[in-house]
Parts: structure tokens; sequence; C-alpha cells
């Protein structure tokens, strides 16, 4: 695979089945990389084939109604200020009617029980903002009064709200917004009664400073919401099939990193776990939608787990008891039933595919959609081999990718961010395009990921104020395992990279092994003690990882930038300019030592990305990343 191919494949994602249990709509997405975009289209799957069924170029976000004569969905504009906005479209015939004008667009919709209105989550201005046009907006100078003023990839924050309003499609008063105020909403769900909606909100005073959350209900007739959780670590709110409310979480607004068990939700505001199985329901990447459980008439529902680098589907009892229903060495990215559980369409994508939907009914599973054959066809994609390293009372799992043939082939670690993410089997176009340029690709998922339990996701937490760090570990043991159970990897001609998490390790690694001849510190957490006061997520993230209190020297002693005098790799220092996550002075701090210590180094910044470059930056930059990427590692490993 070259990176000129990134427009060659198609992802679909948001697999929605129809009330009548064999129709589905789904999303599909392409980059087109002449225009500089990404194509999203919504497909019908109509028993017999696959076909667009709208014609927009930005269409997400597909619901059915309940009695199945219409589909909504979120449509936005060609234009650059073009923002989403909610359309529906009968399936009996006719255009699709846009029936949203929001000033700052919609992003999640939800039909009521009913059919009669449509739920949506949509942005406004607060007070002083509200009257000023785009050029005084952009003028005026920010009044900032609490943390979480500003989020990666969404922008500044502080000057809007995000509300719960209501679309009434019998009859034409405008929008009536459930919860105003100073809070934002996120996560919308329907009681089955349709007298009220769940959803995820942070209302408590320390919001922006801590990350606690808590789950809400409102009633559908508006008023004051109330409280179904205490505040903690709290998500993906459902409903089962008689009106109890579940969601994933605990009353521990530190648990992060560790695991979200299924918890039912009483009415005297007390929570009864579910679930007790030491893995995750739901995924930090790739994103799972649906996400959560999907409920079956029997009380029991169908949901994703994530497993050892996979993601699949398990049956959750009542009891909470879990049973396998769909495996394989694959990442399922979504799954929805039929209510009494006889079928399901899912999407899944595997190390050579980038996905497809698939159909699983009782036991048995079929492909539906046929959207990457060209590109299968045409390009020549590396199947990962497995090993494990085994030491340290630990087994740390990881994959080589090789290309065709049987010389020795340099080496590349790959290092994931988080850490709280997985490698494994899912289609991963920076690994195709590694090895398709003709390097044998090493990644593991050392101890601080996820997918492995509690104890391993959370054996860095504290941990990195030390010289030798569990993860660190298991990540300078990597390369010369892989290398002694693959001969072809060349330990001589070693390169490493990483991004977010895997940036910070990058430094990490690279000051302890001087064997590296070439690295990629991509959109790293360099410097704690800057990164609190400058990430969007600086005020809590530190109190997850390192102490919650830690004092400077604390946080400085756990700092990658601390260990960074041993660096002598040739280093390339790739930023994104609007990283609000790991704002770039992080990259500039590691660029400054590096030139100060006369270690061979160039910075590479992107203008007008975020931390998500890599998965959803723009067409053009994400080729130019890659080029930039292989020229330096070709410039130091031949």
């Amino acid at each position: 695979m070259r990176p000129d191919q990134l427009g060659d494949y198609r992802s679909p994602s948001d697999a929605r089945l129809h009330p009548d249990g064999v129709r589905a709509a789904f999303v599909v997405t392409q980059m087109d990389l002449d225009e500089d975009r990404y194509v999203r289209r919504i497909w019908l799957w109509d028993g017999d084939e696959a076909r667009p069924l709208t014609s927009g170029d930005m269409d997400t976000t597909p619901r059915w109604s309940p009695d199945g004569t219409r589909l909504a969905f979120l449509r936005k504009g060609a234009g650059d200020d073009d923002l989403p906005q909610v359309a529906t479209l009968r399936l009996d015939g006719g255009e699709a009617t846009v029936i949203s004008d929001f000033e700052l667009g919609a992003s999640e919709i939800a039909w009521s029980p009913d059919g009669s209105k449509i739920a949506v989550v949509a942005s406004e201005w607060i007070e002083e903002w509200k009257e000023l046009d785009k050029e005084e907006r952009g003028r005026a100078p920010r009044r900032i009064t609490r943390m979480g003023y500003r989020f990666d990839s969404r922008g500044w924050i502080y000057d809007k709200r995000s509300h719960i309003w209501l679309i009434d499609l019998d009859g034409d008063q405008d929008p009536v917004c459930l919860t105003p105020g100073d809070f934002n909403e996120a996560q919308i769900v329907w009681s089955p009664d349709g007298r009220s909606i769940a959803f995820v909100s942070e209302r408590h005073g320390q919001r922006g400073v801590d990350p606690g959350s808590q789950i809400w209900t409102v009633s559908a007739d508006g008023g004051i919401p109330d409280a179904m959780t205490d505040i903690g670590t709290w998500g993906m709110p459902s409903y089962d099939r008689s009106g109890s409310l579940y969601a994933l979480g605990v009353d521990d607004r530190w648990a992060y990193p560790g695991i979200a068990p299924l918890q039912r939700l009483e009415t005297d505001g007390s929570s009864t776990q579910v679930t007790t199985i030491d893995r995750n329901l739901v995924t930090f990447a790739p994103a799972v939608s649906p996400g959560g459980p999907q409920w079956l008439d029997d009380g029991s529902a169908l949901s994703t787990l994530e497993d050892s680098g996979r993601v699949r589907i398990v049956k959750v009892s009542p009891d909470g008891e879990i049973d396998d229903v769909i495996g394989g060495d694959r990442l399922i990215t979504g799954i929805d039933p039929r209510p009494d559980g006889s079928a399901a369409v899912f999407t899944a994508t595997s190390p050579t595919d980038p996905g497809e939907v698939w159909w699983w009914e009782n036991g048995e599973e079929r492909q539906l959609t046929n959207l990457n054959d060209d590109f299968r066809s045409s390009t020549t994609l590396a199947e990962p081999q497995r090993f494990v390293i085994g030491h340290d009372g630990v087994e740390v799992e990881g994959w080589v990718y090789l290309p065709e043939g049987d010389d020795k082939v340099p080496l590349l670690f790959n290092i994931h961010g988080g850490p709280a993410t997985q490698y494994g089997y899912g289609f991963f176009d920076e690994f195709q395009v590694y090895a398709g340029a003709g390097y044998g690709v090493v990644a593991i998922n050392p101890r601080g990921a996820s997918g492995y339990g509690s104890d391993f996701v959370r054996a860095v937490v504290g941990a990195w104020h030390e010289e030798m760090p569990p993860d660190l570990i298991d990540l300078l043991a990597a390369p010369d395992v892989a290398a002694g159970k693959f001969p072809r990897l060349d330990v001589d001609r070693m390169g490493i990279m990483g991004g977010s998490y895997g940036g910070f390790a990058t430094v990490r690694v690279t000051a302890e092994d001087q064997r590296y001849k070439s690295a990629v510190a991509e959109r790293g957490l360099y410097v704690w003690t800057s990164f609190t006061g400058t990430s969007d997520i600086g005020t809590f993230f530190d109190g997850m990882y390192v102490r919650r209190g830690a004092t400077r020297d604390e946080l400085w002693t756990a700092s990658p930038l601390r260990h960074a005098d041993g660096i002598t790799t040739p280093t390339l220092v790739l930023h994104s300019e609007t990283d609000w996550r790991c704002p770039i002075e992080q990259g500039e701090q590691l660029f400054a030592l590096l030139q100060n210590n006369d270690v061979e180094s160039e910075m590479l910044r992107f203008p007008g990305e975020s931390h998500e470059l890599t998965r959803g930056g723009k067409p053009k930059h994400r080729v130019e990343r890659f080029e930039a990427v292989l020229e330096w590692h070709g410039r130091y490993l031949g």
C-alpha cells in the first residue's frame, strides 16, 4: 500500500437495522484526495443488494423512524461554513428534506418512540455572543471564567453550549430547548414510554477541572433534569425494553484508566453492577456505533467487548453472565440486532480488510457488501504475525508485519497512543503503508494498554516517575524479542515512531536505547508541568496517571523531556498547530532540546490540524505526513 492509495478504500460504519428486521442503513466514508475532503453517504442494504441511498457528500447518523417509513440523518453542505442539520427522507420516494436550521449545527439525533418527534443535540451561543456577527466574534477578546474552554477537534467551547432540543414533526413551531442553561448535554436516549430522555452531562462545580460526569434524565415536556448517578465516570446510557435505565461506569471520577462495568441505575439514585468481566464493553478506538448494550426482548443485550487486540460480540444476560456470539481475529465496530436476537447487522474490519457490512443470523454470518473488493485485489496487504513477550511476570502481546520476500528488512517499531488503547486485528493504514515501503513493522500492547484487564491497564498509573516503569520495560524488550522470532528483522537498522502516548514513549525509549537510527515523535506529551495548563484535559489527566495533587517536581520527574538528554537518534518532531490535546508547545520544547543538544532533528508542523490528524485530518495532509515519515526513516535506514 502507498500513501496515494488512501482514497482507494471505503470504510462502513453506524449500521442501523430497519424495523422490518431485513433492511439496514449505514454510512460509507471515502477520502477524495483531489478535492481534499471526505465523502460520506448513507447506503441501504435492501435485502438483496447494497446501494447508495442519499446523494449528499456529508450525510451521517442514519436513524430509522419507529414505523420504518422515514430515515432521519445529519446532512452537512459542501461549503466550509456549512454545519450538520437534521434531514429526513421518505422511503416511498422523493428527495431528502432538511428540517432544522441550528446556527451552530446538530451533532446527535434520536426518534421518540411514537415517531412524532426527534430529539437533537445542538449548540447555541451563550447570551453575550448571540447578537455578534462572525467578524466581531473573531475580533472580540475572549473572557474565560472556567477551565474546559476549548476541546480538541471542536475548537472554542466556552462561548457556546450544547443542549437537547425537540423537533415536533406534526407541528410547525420552532425546535424547543429542553435543557437551557450553563451546561452541555450529550449521548441522548429516549425512555421506551417516550416520557423522558436520558443523557450525560457535567454539572458539578469542578467541571472542567476534574473529569467527573453524571447520567441525567429530563422530561420530554421540559423541566429540571434529575441526576440518576453520583459524580463519577459515566457514559453510554441505555434503556432495556422494560424501561430500566443502564449506563457504563462507576461512582469514581478518577476511575480512568480502568474497567467501566454495566450498571443498572435504580430509581432511588443507587446503582447495581451487572457485569463483572474484567474487560470493557466499548473501545476508545476505533469508535463503535451503535455503542453500548443493544437490548433484546428477553432482557438480555448484545454488546461489543474489547479483548486482547480484538473486539467481539457477546450476549449479556440479565444477571450479568457473558456468552460469546460473534468472534474472530478482527474488530467489530458496531452491531444492531433484531429485538428477538435472532439476527443482527454489524460492521467489522480485519488487518487486510478496511471494513464491510455483515449479517449474522442464528449463529451463521455472511458478508453483505463488497465495498473494498477492488482495493484488496489491487493492493498487496501484509498479514500480521503474532508474538509474545513473556517477562516480568506478564505476557505482552505483539505483532509483526513483514513485506513480501525473504531478505532482511529494516525494523520499524510503532507505539500506539492512549496509552489505554490497543493494537490488534483491525485494518491500520499506517502498518500497511510502512510494510509496503519495505519495513518490518513491529507493534505491541505494552502494560498500560487496554483489552487485558484492570491490572494491566493501570500498571503504569503512578509509575512514570520511576527510572524504569513497566511500560518502558516492555517497549525496550520488543525489538529484540520480535527479531529473535522473525529473523528477517534487522536490529542494526531500527527506526521508531509513535503518536500521543506513542510520542511520549518514543522519547523515553530513544533516551535509553541509542541503537535506533531514526525516530518520529508525533503529537506527544513530553512535559507534564506545562501540559497541565495548556491541554484541554490537562487539569485532570496528570491526576489519572501521575498522582492527584502531584507537585511540580513530581510532574517533571514523570516527564519524558527529563530523560531526553540521552537521545542521540535523529528525530523528526511532528505536530499539529491546533492540537489542543497535546498542544504544540510540547513538540516545540522537545525540538528546542534536541537542537540545543546538537541532535539531528527537524520539526514538521501541520497548520489547521488537531490531535486527530492521522485519523481525521485533511486528506492531503495525511498523504504529506506519510511522505514525510517515509522520507525521514528512509534517510537513515536506507
